[in-house]
């Protein structure tokens, strides 16, 4: 009886070998179809948590396990997309799936394995990429900082209102990133003199030579205020506004937040000194958002 089981399973494996579909990860999403009732194993070789659209619940079964997902839809899926998140990078991989019902004699759909592409993609959002090289295939030594895939304001900017306002287990990370002591009490009277707004400080980080920090503004007035940057005064790198206006106070939308990045120093060394009855009866010279004086 022994003899006869080594002999079926011997006979059996060349069946159950499978072709592998490869994928390569560039930066464009995956196409994954699936049939219905028929399970799919993407291999993905990383430890992955998976993004999955509510709409989908009861639709699609997703199970993860050793690096490799498990699909099953239970019935026609319209096209939509899943995001495969790094746990140990925070990288994301999109995967853009559709089930359809099988043909008659249709063969089940083979394996995906997920591999790197060629693009020389960092593993962490906002990360440098490539070191310079020199001829000999050394690293060049250079005094100026690598380029980064993404431009250090927006990625500031990005990790400020994902801290804020996102779950913490979906803040990408970044290197080198750093909270900075900021004052609650930093007087920004001169921020926005001609809007009746409140502004307040609540957070800063720092990346390399740039800070960014977010403020928050309170509508006074009973109008909607739109916001504009170029009614900000001092001197800033960037500023976004988390919403394009402020409600009435009172209202819910009358409060927002605006992110202030400033480079070589932090928001208080870039506001404008406030303008006291004094300096205005001896018409003194005003600092324009540059931080020049005006002759």
């Amino acid at each position: 009886m022994t003899r006869l089981f080594i002999l079926l399973v011997s006979s059996l494996l060349p069946l159950a070998a499978q072709a592998v579909e490869i994928l390569r990860w560039e930066r464009m999403p995956l196409a994954v179809p699936l049939l219905v009732d028929q399970e799919r194993v993407v291999f993905i070789d990383r430890n992955v948590r998976v993004g999955v659209p509510a709409e989908l619940n009861g639709k699609l079964r997703v199970q993860s396990a050793g690096g490799a997902i498990y699909l099953r839809a239970n019935e026609v899926i319209e096209p939509s997309r899943l995001q495969l998140q790094d746990a140990d990078t925070g990288v994301l991989i999109l995967l853009d799936i559709a089930a359809t019902q099988p043909r008659k004699d249709q063969p089940a759909l083979e394996p995906v394995r997920i591999v790197e592409g060629d693009n020389n993609t960092p593993k962490r959002y906002g990360t440098t990429d490539t070191v310079a090289r020199g001829e000999d295939g050394e690293a060049a030594e250079t005094t100026s900082k690598l380029a980064r895939e993404t431009p250090i304001p927006v990625v500031l900017t990005r990790y400020a209102a994902q801290n804020l306002f996102a779950p913490l287990r979906t803040v990408e990370p970044v290197n080198s990133i750093g909270r900075v002591n900021l004052r609650r009490d930093l007087p920004l009277g001169s921020l926005l003199p001609s809007l009746p707004v409140q502004a307040r400080a609540l957070a800063a980080w720092r990346l390399e030579n740039f800070w960014v920090t977010a403020v928050r503004l309170r509508n006074t007035s009973a109008s909607t205020l739109p916001l504009d940057p170029r009614t900000l005064q001092g001197d800033f790198v960037t500023a976004t506004f988390q919403h394009p206006d402020l409600g009435p106070a009172g209202q819910p939308s009358d409060t927002t937040v605006v992110y202030l990045i400033t480079r070589g120093h932090g928001l208080a060394e870039s506001l404008l000194p406030a303008i006291s009855q004094f300096d205005a009866a001896l018409n003194l010279p005003v600092p324009d958002a540059g931080g020049r004086n005006e002759k």
